[in-house]
């Protein structure tokens, strides 16, 4: 399998399991633990006792009895994990947030984008999924703003680190999409034109230029936004992809956990 380690990345191969982590959470790595895994691994399942968060966990050395698994619709809900919650507990949501130690927030991907949030100052964490839908709902704001309630925040000490996604090189909409993140966002540099496809015009969407203006209106440093910099679709040989799986893609991970 080839290495994706680059700037912001380093590619780890522990235990038979391959994951990326962030160079800048990795500073962090005696208050909480993270990863975003790489195929085999393939996390489908919505149960805590699937083989491949056992894999995982045992690889990073957590006990896989405190994941929490939100069951992710493509919405913009972002909800607190407390002490005594469990899997199971948080339907309709695609953000899970906490103050509390050893509870492993996971999340599951195919071309979606992921975003690690971590308060190093209250040692606060989230995990979220922010798909097409979720992007345009401004799901990742809402996760600033719910951390900045709960947990006492201040959104410039916020680091928010975004994993592996589709890029603007595949991410190819038709115009309702497109109109969608204009009239979210409002900024046509994030929108390129692509062919005309059966009479129908297509366009290319960079959701990660549209989520990293977001955060900084919310208020977070550019040097505390640290991007993968890595394209499911491109890197399909090692990361499940549905544009480029469709039915059979698998699902990549995202877990963080306060030690």
């Amino acid at each position: 399998m080839k290495d994706l380690t680059n700037e912001s990345v380093i590619h780890v191969r522990k235990d038979g399991v391959q994951f990326l982590q962030f160079r800048k959470l990795l500073e962090y790595s005696d208050k909480i633990i993270h990863c975003y895994t790489l195929k085999p691994i393939d996390i489908k399942g919505k149960s805590k006792d699937d083989e491949n968060y056992k894999m995982i966990c045992n690889a990073l050395e957590l006990d896989y009895n405190n994941v929490v698994i939100p069951f992710q619709t493509h919405t913009n809900n972002v909800d607190i994990v407390l002490k005594d919650s469990e899997s199971g507990e948080f339907p309709e949501t695609d953000g899970l947030i906490t103050n509390e130690k050893n509870k492993i927030l996971c999340a599951s991907f195919a071309d979606c984008t992921s975003l690690y949030l971590y308060d190093p100052v209250k040692n606060a964490i989230g995990n979220i999924h922010s798909g097409w839908r979720g992007t345009v709902a401004k799901i990742g704001k809402v996760a600033v703003e719910k951390m900045t309630k709960e947990f006492g925040s201040n959104p410039e000490d916020l680091i928010c680190c975004i994993g592996p996604t589709i890029r603007q090189c595949h991410f190819e909409v038709e115009d309702d999409v497109k109109n969608l993140y204009m009239d979210a966002f409002g900024d046509e540099s994030i929108i390129k034109k692509a062919d005309i496809v059966n009479g129908k015009q297509k366009y290319f969407i960079d959701s990660v230029a549209a989520i990293t203006k977001m955060l900084k209106q919310c208020g977070l440093k550019s040097e505390n936004i640290i991007d993968s910099g890595i394209c499911t679709v491109c890197n399909n040989d090692v990361l499940h992809s549905y544009r480029s799986e469709w039915n059979l893609s698998g699902r990549n991970a995202s877990i963080i956990c306060l030690k």
